[in-house]
């Protein structure tokens, strides 16, 4: 498996925000969405016995499967030896493909992205919010429903987004605010 990083530090953003958590970055995606903040594209070549082993170090049992999109190498095999090695699986998709058949994730956070969302199943629907048209995520359900205010790097456009975001949120009610406190906060 191409996997871009492993490492140990608290989940940032939606339910699990606080939560210590490992990371395991899968590399390449299938989107290029301009304000992604994620170098996915280096890699180290690793089996899942290598990465259940890393994973091993670290004293938590969530694990974050992010990417890069990692719906791309996913497989359910992993997934089970993460589960007999006690640990909660979480992914972090942007919900393009589907789950590989008998992958029992604990938790899916979809983050859609310009594209048609495929997945079966939602538990955390986290939107990155430019102001745009909220209705095209009618069709979707889930558990949770989040709403991120897209970082651009520029602090008077972010001042603006987060405006709008508040708002909406206000006028809707069934989505709650996700912001990125890893960033805020300075953490890995």
């Amino acid at each position: 498996m191409k996997i871009n990083e492993i490492f140990y530090s608290l989940q940032g953003e939606g339910h699990y925000t606080g939560t210590p958590a490992v990371f395991v970055r899968f590399a390449g995606c299938n989107l290029k969405c301009s304000f992604c903040d994620t170098d996915f594209t280096s890699f180290t070549e690793m089996t899942e016995d290598d990465i259940v082993k890393e994973i091993g170090q670290y004293p938590t049992n969530h694990i974050v499967i992010t990417g890069g999109e990692p719906t791309l190498q996913i497989t359910a095999s992993l997934v089970s030896k993460l589960h007999e090695a006690g640990k909660y699986v979480q992914i972090e998709t942007n919900g393009t493909n589907v789950l590989p058949e008998g992958c029992n994730i604990d938790w899916v956070t979809c983050s859609p992205k310009y594209k048609a969302v495929r997945l079966q199943h939602i538990d955390e629907l986290k939107v990155v919010f430019e102001g745009q048209d909220m209705s095209q995520y009618d069709g979707l359900t889930a558990s949770e429903y989040r709403l991120q205010p897209c970082d651009t790097q520029d602090e008077g456009k972010n001042k603006e987004i987060l405006r709008q975001t508040i708002d909406f949120i206000l006028k809707n009610p069934k989505w709650k605010l996700s912001l990125q406190t890893h960033k805020i906060l300075n953490v890995r």
